[in-house]
């Protein structure tokens, strides 16, 4: 029984609104830091701001962006215990090991 907890879902609807979230996000974080010469401590507070944007850290969005990129082209399957990712059309060899389907390809 999968929860919110158990598997985080970092990606967002689209890719160019991921790459926006990127853009704020780490705008936000190298902002904050270099600004304080110019402004002070004050612009510390984009620091949250690029945080939030980026859905916690820089790891979280690199996996949100992996996940976005992912959703739609690849499906898991769990059959007998076994579990695989197969690529969206191609289900009929759906933990399958490669080598079967190598060979299958050979003999035609």
């Amino acid at each position: 029984m999968g929860t919110k907890a158990e598997n985080p879902d970092f990606a967002s609807s689209s890719l160019p609104r991921h790459l926006a979230r990127g853009v704020v996000g780490f705008g936000g974080l190298i902002g904050s830091v270099a600004l304080i010469p110019v402004v002070g401590p004050v612009s510390l507070l984009l620091l949250p701001a690029g945080a939030m944007a980026l859905r916690g850290c820089p790891m979280c969005w690199t996996i949100g962006l992996v996940q976005t990129v992912s959703r739609g082209r690849l499906r898991r399957s769990c059959r007998e215990g076994r579990c695989a990712l197969t690529a969206v059309g191609h289900e009929k060899h759906a933990g399958e090991p490669a080598t079967t389907r190598k060979q299958e390809a050979a003999a035609k």
